[in-house]
């Protein structure tokens, strides 16, 4: 599938009206693509769709849904379907870090006054499973409900987003770099098991981008200027 055959395709982009996966969406429409941006929040959504088909003059609808529950992305297939028909590509965008998840200090000293809840042992279990759930899960469970008619059709393409972190884990955020390295086994995996429908599943790993779920790591809220993490990253 390539820049000349991609008129009139539909591709569901979860996440959509997130950071990288709006622009995503953006490329994708600019190729005559039908985009469906699928979101929590459906006014976000639809904000995005209503700026692509405005820009772009190519038909876009903003889907509410949760990656974590199969009966939601089941009820978005079929809203899908009546208005844009079977989905050809899916973007697995949705995905995110949590301050539950992510420890005080980039290292531990070992000293005898040093905060065990700024450490490793600080971290909560709801908050990893939280980050784990939303970027491996949250791949999983469209994967299951949007490749179903790509493989009886032998056609379509499956995107994961995966993250440089997943290959160096950076210090403080465990979870994500947990999660993000299970998308890219899970890739290979899925990869082959559709080796022979037509089906390819693919990932890309951006690096560093300022987006709404890491931004308490690179923004000082008081100062509103950079954290010494965010100026590392610059």
């Amino acid at each position: 599938m390539n820049e000349l055959n991609l008129k009139g395709k539909v591709a569901v982009i979860t996440g959509g009206a997130g950071v990288i996966c709006s622009v995503m969406a953006k490329s994708l429409a600019a190729q005559g693509v039908k985009t469906v941006i699928l979101d929590l929040n459906r006014e976000s959504a639809a904000a995005v769709a209503k700026e692509i088909e405005n820009e772009f003059k190519t038909p876009s609808i903003g889907v509410s849904a949760s990656v974590l529950d199969k009966a939601s992305l089941e009820a978005a297939a079929v809203e899908i379907r009546k208005a844009f028909g079977p989905v050809d590509i899916l973007v697995n965008g949705a995905g995110g870090n949590s301050p539950a998840a992510t420890t005080k200090v980039e290292k531990m000293e070992g000293t005898e006054d040093e905060n065990p809840e700024d450490t490793f042992f600080g971290l909560k279990i709801e908050g990893f499973d939280r980050v784990f759930d939303l970027n491996f899960k949250g791949t999983l469970l469209p994967s299951m409900v949007f490749a179903a008619d790509m493989v009886k059709r032998k056609s379509g393409v499956i995107i994961n987003i995966s993250s440089m972190n997943s290959y160096r884990p950076l210090t403080k955020i465990a979870a994500y770099s947990a999660a993000k390295a299970a998308v890219n086994n899970f890739t290979q995996w899925l990869a082959v098991h559709f080796s022979k429908t037509g089906v390819r599943v693919n990932a890309i790993a951006p690096g560093f981008l300022l987006t709404n779920q890491n931004r308490f790591l690179l923004i000082d809220e008081a100062s509103g200027g950079l954290t010494p993490r965010g100026k590392k990253t610059t």
